[in-house]
């Protein structure tokens, strides 16, 4: 069995405002083995009762700022789409690959060991698909960067509250769950996920010592979410 960490985890997040930080946020309320810091460009929309801090700055100040965090734990979750940049592919890639990697870098030079990155399932670095092919080529520059562990999630549909939600978003998050039930064997990867479980296996992932570079999809992030439950002792009451 994997050797687990202990203690209390201090994680710097990139990509707070997004689906996943937002979700990452609402999952550490109450804990009291993770201390969250979130990196941003803008102001991040908190739940009441949370207790972390928000270190605001442009992208050109993030290496301060990431440094600044104090961090054990790198999790990036930044991320636009295609539709959001107007079809520009270059303002695409600015985002999904030269600001992932730019922070990655940032957190390596600050002297952060274990980066979580949230990509796609799918990702491949020769894919003819642009957007598969931006996310497999971010990986593999990530796993180049000497992180002591290297987490790569690659979900598929995020199920959660979108704060813009767009009609044929919001059928696939209706559908999602009927159509995880037509899924199996290596079609499994494809289930459509919530973004709470995604959040939950960050948290579990972020205790874990054991070096390495990982990929999960479907059934080990969800593996990985059920775990969470063993770091976390000391949950403030509901």
């Amino acid at each position: 069995m994997a050797r687990r960490g202990s203690g209390v985890r201090r994680i710097c997040l990139v990509g707070a405002t997004g689906l996943v930080g937002a979700s990452l946020i609402e999952a550490c309320v109450g804990r009291g083995d993770i201390r969250l810091v979130a990196v941003s460009r803008r102001e991040v929309p908190l739940p009441p009762d949370a207790r972390m801090e928000v270190l605001l700055a442009p992208t050109e100040g993030w290496n301060e700022a990431i440094a600044a965090s104090n961090a054990n734990v790198f999790v990036c979750s930044l991320g636009t789409t295609m539709k959001a940049v107007g079809g520009d592919r270059e303002a695409f890639r600015a985002v999904d690959h030269d600001l992932v990697i730019a922070s990655a870098r940032a957190a390596r030079a600050a002297g952060i060991g274990h980066m979580i990155m949230v990509s796609s399932v799918g990702a491949d670095a020769a894919s003819t698909n642009f957007y598969l092919r931006t996310k497999g080529e971010t990986e593999a520059q990530l796993r180049k960067l000497g992180f002591e562990r290297l987490d790569i999630l690659q979900p598929s549909l995020l199920l959660g509250k979108r704060r813009q939600s767009r009609p044929l978003e919001r059928l696939a998050v209706l559908f999602g769950p009927v159509m995880n039930l037509l899924l199996h064997g290596k079609a499994r990867r494809f289930r459509a996920i919530r973004t709470s479980d995604l959040a939950e296996t960050i948290l579990a992932l972020a205790h874990e010592r054991p070096a390495g570079k990982f990929t999960l999809e479907y059934d080990a992030m969800r593996y990985a979410a059920k775990r969470t439950g063993d770091y976390a002792p000391a949950r403030a009451p509901a």
